[in-house]
């Protein structure tokens, strides 16, 4: 069965918002066709929504490959997550994921937040099983970016505690790695949210390689006091980032300047 292929609606996710509802169906299925050709996504597993409006998600439903769903195969759903508005076509009789229960904990959480990426990425999970975290300074490019990529507590996937176990750590990050299950991550755009994925996943990569080598080489606090520095120049720091810096890294903001902590 030949795949058909969808391009990206516009060359670069900066583009302005809002976009039309057809516009984000397919760019929610280019996403789709990535996390299935990387492999974050196999069989049914990983879903991804949009917040088209207040009280209205455009999601993926249960049960497809995301190599392999349509636009016209999308739900919109509510805040309780029913879906709305009339079902018909390729769209008759399909439902949600009770997985977007974690999707709709997100947007309540955040109001910045337009779209979310659930994944399966391997090493991360892998990761996340063998007890090796994330949630430290090892790249600078991370740390500019995604600030710590931290792991939540185990939660029956599926299952309402999906909410629970992301509610605090989703205030202060974009990625999060969901305790032998996969991985959330959030932005304006799934295009965005899928980016982070690939960060998340490249990060676990090179952890993973560095657990094997046996060399994990401990990066500089001086230096990672210039990356959250510039986090905190730029902006980019949500609270409580700063504490969790200053615990995991040594690296403490004091008086709007970075600080080694005493040890």
């Amino acid at each position: 069965m030949a795949q058909p292929r969808y391009e990206r609606p516009l060359p670069n996710a900066g583009r302005p918002l809002p976009m039309t509802e057809l516009a984000w169906r397919k760019e929610v299925v280019f996403i789709c066709r990535l996390l299935w050709d990387k492999g974050y996504a196999i069989a049914s597993d990983g879903n991804v929504s949009v917040k088209l409006a207040a009280g209205r998600y455009l999601v993926t439903p249960s049960g497809f490959s995301k190599g392999f769903i349509e636009p016209d195969q999308l739900l919109i759903v509510n805040d309780q997550l029913e879906v709305v508005g009339p079902q018909h076509g390729a769209a008759r009789g399909l439902r949600p994921s009770s997985e977007m229960l974690l999707h709709l904990e997100a947007y309540r959480q955040r109001p910045d937040i337009g779209a979310v990426v659930h994944a399966h990425p391997p090493v991360a999970i892998a990761l996340s099983i063998a007890g090796i975290s994330l949630a430290r300074c090892l790249l600078p490019e991370v740390v500019m970016t995604l600030g710590l990529i931290p792991t939540t507590d185990y939660a029956t996937p599926a299952s309402t505690e999906g909410a629970v176990i992301i509610r605090d750590l989703i205030q202060r990050y974009d990625a999060l790695i969901l305790q032998r299950h996969g991985s959330v991550t959030v932005a304006r755009t799934p295009f965005e949210a899928y980016l982070k994925l690939e960060k998340l996943e490249s990060a676990a990569n090179i952890t993973r390689m560095l657990v094997q080598l046996g060399q994990a080489n401990p990066f500089p606090p001086e230096e990672v006091g210039k990356l959250v520095q510039w986090r905190h120049d730029k902006g980019v720091m949500k609270p409580g980032q700063a504490e969790d810096f200053c615990e995991t890294c040594g690296v403490c903001l004091r008086d709007g300047q970075c600080r080694l902590a005493a040890r």
